[in-house]
C-alpha cells in the first residue's frame, strides 16, 4: 500500500486541477464554444509530436526519481502549463518557444537515459520552465471559436492522462531489465526531440 502513496497522491493533485478548470469553463460563453474549445485543447497535446514526448517523458522521469517527484513533476507540469497557456491566449511575447519545446523533448530523453537524480528544485524547475512554454504554445494557438477555459481545461487534462502514461510506463524500472529498458527509451526520445528541433528533416 505505501508504494502506491505517491501515484494515489498524485491522482488527487491532478483530479483536483482538472476539477478547478472544468469549473472555469463552466462559465465559457456558449454550450457549442465549451465543446469545441474542449476538443481542440484535448487534443491539442495529442496531435503534436514534441508535445506527447515530453508529456510522458515528465511521467517516466518523475516515477524514476520516485517520492516525491513521481507526483510533483505531474502537478507541477499542468500547473505552469495554464500559467503558459494564460501568456499565450493572452498574445504576450515569449521567446524562443518552439526551440525550447524541442529542447525539452532532448533534455527530459536525456535524463530519463542517463537516469539523472536531480536535485527536487532542480527537477522543479527544469519541469516548470518546460510547462510554460508548452501551455504557451497551446494558448496561441486556441481556436477563434473556442471557449478559452474549456480549452484550457481541455489541454490540462490530456497533458494529466500523458503524464499517468509516463509514470505507469516509468514502474518498469521494478522488473528485470527494466532500468535498461527505460534508458533506452530516453535514448528514443532524446533522439526524437533532436530531430525535432533540426527541423524534422524527411517529413514533408
Amino acid at each position: 500500500m505505501q508504494t502506491n502513496a505517491p501515484l494515489t497522491k498524485g491522482l488527487k493533485f491532478l483530479l483536483a486541477l482538472l476539477v478547478l478548470c472544468s469549473v472555469a469553463s463552466a462559465n465559457a460563453h456558449t454550450e457549442g464554444m465549451e465543446t469545441s474549445g474542449f476538443i481542440a485543447g484535448f487534443t491539442h497535446p495529442l496531435g503534436g509530436l514534441d508535445h506527447l514526448l515530453a508529456m510522458v517523458s515528465v511521467g517516466i522521469w518523475g516515477a524514476w526519481l520516485g517520492r516525491p517527484l513521481i507526483w510533483a513533476l505531474p502537478v507541477t507540469f499542468p500547473l505552469l502549463m495554464v500559467v503558459g497557456g494564460v501568456l499565450g491566449i493572452a498574445g504576450v511575447p515569449v521567446p524562443y518557444v518552439e526551440p525550447g519545446i524541442a529542447a525539452s523533448v532532448v533534455i527530459l530523453g536525456l535524463a530519463i537515459l542517463a537516469a539523472w537524480r536531480a536535485p527536487i528544485a532542480v527537477a522543479l524547475v527544469v519541469v516548470g520552465i518546460f510547462g510554460v512554454l508548452h501551455g504557451y504554445a497551446h494558448g496561441l494557438e486556441l481556436p477563434k471559436s473556442a471557449a478559452p477555459q474549456a480549452y484550457t481545461a481541455g489541454f490540462v487534462l490530456a497533458t494529466g492522462l500523458l503524464h499517468l502514461s509516463g509514470i505507469a510506463l516509468g514502474m518498469l524500472k521494478v522488473v528485470p531489465r527494466g532500468p535498461e529498458i527505460l534508458r533506452g527509451s530516453g535514448a528514443a526520445i532524446a533522439a526524437a526531440g533532436v530531430w525535432i528541433l533540426i527541423g524534422m528533416p524527411g517529413v514533408a
